[in-house]
């Protein structure tokens, strides 16, 4: 279900979005911007590609794909939780007036700080539970927390330098 909306503004619709996420973001998805609509699918894709990791992480599997399911976990897991703690360390800012917004973005905050970033935390958290107790299962368990990390650590990186470079 956290992929429909991606695919939803794909098409163009922004039903749902003008009242929760950036008037800047909208008008890319309703103007129909091609590389726009294009990341609106990949994401929708990846959250898609959550979901089989998710269900994946319960099942269990022959260790040939074991790495790759914790490189991929511990990395989604990192990314959500660390998107959700930028969305309420901003949220807090802003509502202590230690950092501004613009005006139109200002009604956006709320939805961030509460909503948005204790989501993005709480699936981040469920996939490192959900990773953890795989990785417990295994006898290799030593190797496997090593993929683990190297996801996390890989998964921090892309975050920070798309932020630094303005990207994401």
């Amino acid at each position: 279900m956290f992929a429909v909306p991606s695919f939803v503004w794909a098409t163009g619709n922004t039903f749902g979005a003008r009242s929760t996420v950036s008037p800047s973001l909208v008008k890319l998805a309703r103007d129909g911007v091609p590389w726009f609509l294009t990341v609106l699918l990949v994401t929708g894709f990846l959250k898609l590609f959550g979901a089989l990791l998710g269900i994946g992480l319960t099942r269990p599997r022959g260790s040939r794909i074991s790495p790759l399911m914790v490189f991929c976990s511990g990395g989604a897991a990192t990314l959500l939780t660390w998107h959700g703690g930028l969305f309420i360390v901003h949220g807090a800012l802003v509502k202590a007036g230690a950092v501004a917004v613009e005006p139109d973005l200002a009604g956006l905050t709320d939805w961030y700080l509460y909503l948005w970033g204790p989501w993005f935390i709480v699936g981040g958290l469920a996939f490192a539970g959900a990773t953890a107790l795989y990785v417990r299962q295994r006898d290799e368990r030593r190797r496997l927390r090593l993929y683990g990390a190297v996801g996390a650590l890989g998964a921090l990186f892309l975050s920070v330098a798309s932020t630094a470079t303005g990207i994401g």
